[in-house]
C-alpha cells in the first residue's frame, strides 16, 4: 500500500489517524510541526521528522524523499504557536505569507494547502480512515437531555453556525438560551475537510467537568469523536449528556 504523509499538531487525533492507516496496511510518514505532540507518533510512525511549522520547504523536501504522494494535516496548532513559528519562515513559507490577504486561520491554512498541492501532493480529506469516529444523530450517553437542555442545544447549535461563519467563534456555551462563552475552536458551517474538521475527546470533557457544564452537543457526522469509550464512561460517572445533532434534527425539535 502507498505511503501516507501526516503533518501533525497537538492532540490524540493524529495518533488515531496513524493507527487507522496502519490497520489498512499503509505506511505513515509523520512530520511533527509543533512542540508537545503525542509521543506515540514518534514511537509508532514508519518514519518521523520534527520540522517547524514555518519550514515548508524542508517539509516538502522530506515528504518527497520519503516518496509520499498523499498527506493530511491533523492536530491542533494554536495561534500562539503558529504566529510564533511564522516569525522565522524559510523562503517557501515566506512566499506563502506574501500572498496572504489577512492572517485569519482559514486564510493561512488555505494558502498552505494550495502550496502543498502546487508541490504535487494530494491533500486528503481529514476524515479519511476516521469515519467510524464520527457519530450519527442521537444521544450517546446514559443521561438524556431534559426539555430545557434540548432548547439550549438547539439554540447553541444555530448560534455556533452563525459565529463560525464569521471566523470569530466556533464553540458556544449557553445556559437558558443565553450565551455564556464563545471559544475559537471546533465548528464552522462551511468546513474545508482538508484542514477544518472539529474534534472532541477527553480534554473536552475534562474542561466541561472543571467548568460545571452538563451537556456536550456535537454536529452529527461532521465531528470526530476520539477516545469515545473513555469519554462516555467519564460522562456517565459525572451525569453529563453527550449527543450528536444536525440541522434537520434541530428543526424537528423546534417544530415539536
Amino acid at each position: 500500500m502507498a505511503k501516507v504523509g501526516l503533518i501533525a499538531g497537538i492532540g490524540v487525533l493524529p495518533v488515531e489517524f496513524m493507527r487507522a492507516a496502519h490497520v489498512l496496511g499503509h505506511e505513515v510518514v509523520v512530520i511533527g510541526v509543533v512542540p508537545d505532540i503525542d509521543p506515540a507518533l514518534k514511537a509508532e510512525a514508519d518514519a518521523f521528522y520534527d520540522i517547524g511549522v514555518a519550514k515548508l520547504g524542508k517539509i516538502f523536501k522530506t515528504l518527497k524523499k520519503e516518496e509520499v504522494q498523499e498527506l493530511t494535516m491533523l492536530g491542533k496548532v494554536t495561534k500562539e504557536i503558529l504566529f510564533k513559528g511564522l516569525t522565522f519562515p524559510d523562503l517557501k513559507t515566506l512566499g506563502v505569507l506574501k500572498r496572504l490577504k489577512n492572517r485569519k486561520d482559514d486564510t493561512i491554512m488555505l494558502a498552505i494547502v494550495d502550496e502543498i498541492e502546487r508541490e504535487g501532493f494530494k491533500v486528503l480529506d481529514q476524515t479519511a480512515y476516521l469515519k467510524p469516529f464520527m457519530p450519527k444523530v442521537g444521544v450517546l450517553s446514559k443521561a438524556q437531555p431534559t426539555d430545557e437542555q434540548w432548547a439550549d442545544i438547539c439554540f447553541g447549535f444555530e448560534l455556533a453556525k452563525q459565529m463560525g461563519a464569521l471566523d470569530i467563534g466556533q464553540t458556544v456555551v449557553v445556559k437558558h438560551k443565553a450565551v455564556m462563552a464563545i471559544e475559537a475552536i471546533e465548528e464552522k458551517p462551511n468546513q474545508d475537510v482538508r484542514f477544518d474538521v472539529p474534534a472532541v475527546g477527553i480534554k473536552t470533557l475534562m474542561s466541561m467537568i472543571d467548568s460545571g457544564c452538563k451537556v456536550l452537543a456535537v454536529e452529527a457526522e461532521k465531528t470526530i469523536f476520539v477516545q469515545q469509550q473513555d469519554v462516555l464512561d467519564m460522562a456517565d460517572r459525572h451525569g453529563i449528556v453527550i449527543c450528536a445533532v444536525d440541522q434537520e434534527f434541530v428543526n424537528s425539535r423546534k417544530d415539536a
